[in-house]
């Protein structure tokens, strides 16, 4: 049996996406930016699913700039922030996607600019009054990066709450949103978020394609330069089949969103209880055992494995076709371990076996039993 419980790295894209895609790739070849019937049939695509992703946020269309994915949209806004803006205060978490954190220092070494990051608890949720209290350090202009839902230990920041702590300290806002966007109802226009990063191919859609929101009005200048393609900030012929794929992945996860989340929590509790039933020392990375403080899409363990088999674990369960992560996919390769776990596990807990699995409405109960049947033969 083949179990893909790895949905916070890519999920699988739906039929209808497929065939989106597929349709534009064969019938609608024309470069966007050409005058001609062609071109205009291309352009017309693009617009029609930048309103309509739009739209499905409440925003305007023209704050829907269309990148490659997250770790582009998170380097654009920083990089312009910084660039065009003024900023020179980031304040973000250590336990942010390595896109944010690496932006974040490869601009601290070219522009020496200054750099904090706000404290976090045991279970890796943000100190709001420490955010605050950053804020209020000094009086330069400032960006806070947080993301919305972390890809390793799936807690939930409150984006109303802090961006309210944000403005009201006159400092803008970023959210790296890529967990969070398809399985979670945004309203942009209430929200009091200056920019925000999506990625699509995590919501069902194809890779390679995302889309940053910047507020309109922001000020940003062109992040790629050469054509005047995406309002003038990313230069560069449009992927048109990708961004009527990404906007089809987007209407469907929304149509779809009271249904599957409702499945996918009834999954990650079966998964909870089944595997404390094996595992009764069993903890819960960050909030991740919890509906209430995390997403519904993915659970994080640490399992009391003996030390001589943890390293057997991964190629068992991948021997046994079960997909599932040790750590953000991105960063899999490593072997210095997660950064986000490093920041939150006791000493004990590190030296146990943790596992994120994550999970979609193309999953099911039996799924579930076969993961835990497969560990519960590995503890043995």
């Amino acid at each position: 049996m083949n179990v893909y419980f790895d949905n916070a790295a890519t999920t699988p894209m739906r039929k209808e996406v497929i065939q989106s895609v597929s349709l534009i790739m064969n019938e609608c070849f024309g470069n966007p930016s050409s005058t001609h019937a062609f071109g205009r049939t291309a352009k017309t695509h693009i617009e029609t699913a930048r309103k309509g992703i739009a739209k499905l946020l409440n925003a305007a269309p023209q704050e829907i700039i269309f990148t490659s994915g997250g770790t582009e949209s998170d380097n654009m806004i920083l990089n312009c922030a910084v660039k065009d803006l003024g900023v020179n205060t980031l304040i973000s978490s250590p336990i942010e996607h390595h896109a944010i954190l690496h932006a974040i220092d490869a601009l601290k070494k070219i522009f020496k600019i200054k750099v904090a990051y706000v404290n976090i608890d045991e279970s890796g949720s943000v100190d709001l009054n420490h955010l605050e209290k950053l804020l209020q350090e000094d009086d330069s202009k400032k960006l806070v990066s947080l993301m919305h839902v972390n890809n390793e230990i799936g807690n939930i920041l409150d984006l109303q709450k802090v961006g309210d702590i944000c403005h009201n300290n006159q400092a803008l806002f970023h959210t790296d949103a890529v967990q969070g966007i398809g399985h979670f109802y945004f309203d942009l226009e209430q929200l009091p978020v200056d920019f925000l990063s999506s990625a699509a191919h995590k919501f069902h859609g194809p890779k390679g394609i995302g889309f940053s929101f910047v507020r309109k009005n922001s000020g940003l200048d062109p992040f790629i330069y050469g054509g005047a393609q995406e309002r003038g900030l990313r230069a560069g012929t449009e992927s048109v089949h990708n961004i009527v794929g990404m906007h089809k992945a987007l209407e469907l996860a929304y149509k779809n969103l009271k249904e599957e989340k409702i499945k996918v929590t009834s999954l990650k509790d079966h998964f909870k209880s089944s595997i404390l039933n094996i595992f009764p020392l069993a903890r819960f990375n960050g909030c991740s055992g919890e509906n209430s403080n995390s997403t519904y899409t993915l659970i994080n363990v640490a399992l009391p494995i003996s030390q001589e088999k943890v390293g057997l674990l991964d190629f068992h369960l991948d021997l046994k076709g079960v997909a599932c992560s040790k750590g953000s996919a991105c960063q899999s390769g490593s072997s210095s371990g997660s950064h986000v776990l490093n920041a939150i596990q006791s000493e004990e807990l590190k030296s146990w076996a943790s596992l994120r699995f994550s999970f979609s409405a193309f999953n099911t109960i039996e799924e579930v039993d076969y993961v835990i049947k497969t560990l519960e033969e590995f503890s043995v």
